[in-house]
């Protein structure tokens, strides 16, 4: 339930605005609303990390405006926090009018939506399930360098669910697409929120089936076959796309013994 922030109000603090978060001194911000200089700001408490509450404050304060990925280096649970508070914050900025009728809408004070009090319609945050699969062929993981990260990172491959598929068929669509491979021996490892922008990621295993690497030119950069004892630069700690990949180096040197 949203309130307006007194000084004496503590905690983490998640500021965001159109997808930016606040992060003075690169951190996410920790302490009282006084210190801070929050304090007559509108917020609600979206969670609790360690004891302390995490707040989510919807504005823009113009300097320290940065990237969640700048702060991929927290603990998983935080991070995830800091992730729904942008979701959060975006959610509330695009549902300021009723698609419906046009009329103000209001945040729910029971749950997290969006309620209209003209036609009675109720709003909930959107969420787009996508898959990301790590692919092994005997010693070796298939590994890519995707369109969007310039940054020299290769990991695996990951795609949106389409309308009418199961998470199996966008695992066989995705992969002969970006890469012109067919797999088999598909296994549901985990999940992850990932905020970027909105997704609920789904993490799977597969073996190599046939066929030759082709890229996508659209969706990568490169691809390619790397032993597990040779590989690239990879995804930071915490995130679900490492744990797969060192969850396939694990049977790679399995298969290598």
């Amino acid at each position: 339930m949203q309130r307006e922030i007194s000084s004496v109000d503590v905690g983490w603090w998640v500021v965001s605005h159109e997808h930016k978060l606040w992060l003075p001194k690169g951190q996410l911000p920790f302490g009282s609303a006084q210190e801070l200089s929050l304090t007559g700001s509108n917020g609600s408490q979206i969670g609790e990390w360690q004891g302390d509450p995490v707040w989510l404050i919807c504005e823009n304060r113009q300097e320290g405006m940065g990237s969640l990925r700048q702060i991929l280096d927290l603990d998983v649970g935080l991070f995830q926090l800091a992730g729904k508070g942008i979701q959060l914050a975006e959610f509330y900025r695009s549902h300021k009018w009723c698609g419906y009728c046009g009329h103000e809408m209001h945040h729910s004070k029971t749950e997290l939506a969006c309620l209209c009090r003209h036609c009675r319609q109720r709003y909930y945050p959107q969420i787009a399930p996508c898959i990301i699969v790590a692919i092994r062929r005997g010693e070796e993981i298939l590994l890519a360098q995707h369109t969007k990260h310039r940054n020299g990172i290769y990991t695996v491959l990951a795609g949106f669910v389409e309308v009418g598929e199961t998470l199996e068929q966008t695992v066989a669509r995705e992969v002969m697409e970006e890469s012109g491979l067919k797999v088999k021996n598909l296994r549901y490892v985990s999940s992850q929120p990932w905020p970027f922008p909105q997704s609920l990621m789904m993490a799977f295993m597969a073996d190599y089936d046939s066929g030759e690497i082709v890229i996508d030119p659209k969706e990568l950069l490169d691809a390619g076959w790397y032993r597990f004892d040779a590989l690239p630069q990879l995804p930071p700690p915490g995130t679900v796309a490492r744990r797969l990949i060192e969850d396939t180096v694990v049977l790679c040197r399995e298969e290598a013994e």
